[in-house]
């Protein structure tokens, strides 16, 4: 087997459950066994959908900036209660708990690495403030 450089930005690398790992150009979300790892640049909010909450029902993710500055925010789980935010800088990461509504705001523009089971995960339009 050739070992060959894998372009984390241009590819998605899928981990299955047996063991298996293997990199495709394009992001499919729905059919996939086991999890996802998706790196990405992000110049504006528009590129991480700031504008929507996002849910993964299936699995923790674990959202790691790389490089810039980002905010990590958290639905509340009571009505009334305020928007939890988790900032991260280059090199730190945070766990979004299974089937908690989460987005991402940039600082500055990122780099930016997900890791979840992208099964049944859901976009909602956010409610202006």
């Amino acid at each position: 087997m050739t070992v060959t450089p894998i372009d984390l930005f241009a590819s998605s690398v899928h981990l299955h459950r047996g063991g298996k790992i293997h990199v495709e150009k394009e992001t499919t979300d729905s059919d996939q066994d086991g999890w996802r790892l998706r790196a990405f640049h992000a110049k504006t909010d528009a590129d991480v959908h700031a504008g929507h909450w996002e849910v993964h029902p299936e699995a923790e993710e674990v959202v790691s900036c790389l490089i810039g500055k980002i905010r990590l925010y958290l639905r509340p789980e009571l009505p009334g209660h305020e928007e939890e935010e988790i900032r991260l800088v280059a090199g730190t990461a945070a766990i979004v708990p299974r089937g908690r509504w989460h987005r991402i705001e940039l600082d500055i523009p990122s780099n930016i690495m997900a890791i979840t089971l992208p099964r049944g995960s859901l976009l909602e339009k956010r409610a202006e403030a």
